[in-house]
């Protein structure tokens, strides 16, 4: 009798916890354009104003990448216009080249995306 109630317990709790553990996201057609956070594309940019900007480096590509998902523009470099175009010694790339590339990126994933979720429709 004491091993039924032990079996029976396990059991229930094995069924309670395997959608847990199931993985991938819930099917959910109103989620088609989650992407990860804008932040997660612009990580390379300094997070650090210098003397005469306005915002940091991050904030200008967060901004840019902002305007790509909210279809504001289709386009990178006209998202990226505010991004600084100067060299600073030591980096590679310019905070504006680096904010396209970012921005090039996010648009090719919304795009796998949108091709993903209109396959599995």
């Amino acid at each position: 009798m004491k091993l039924t109630k032990t079996a029976l317990a396990t059991a229930a709790l094995a069924l309670c916890a395997s959608p847990a553990f199931a993985g991938g996201p819930p099917n959910n057609p109103g989620s088609a354009h989650h992407l990860a956070a804008p932040g997660v594309y612009c990580k390379s940019e300094s997070k650090k104003k210098t003397e005469g900007q306005k915002r940091s480096d991050f904030s200008t590509c967060v901004v840019a990448q902002a305007k790509l998902r909210s279809n504001k523009t289709d386009s990178p470099r006209e998202a990226c216009k505010d991004a600084d175009k100067h060299h600073v010694k030591g980096e590679k790339g310019t905070a504006f080249s680096r904010c396209v590339a970012a921005g090039a990126k996010l648009l090719k994933d919304q795009k796998a995306q949108d091709e993903q979720s209109s396959q599995s429709a």
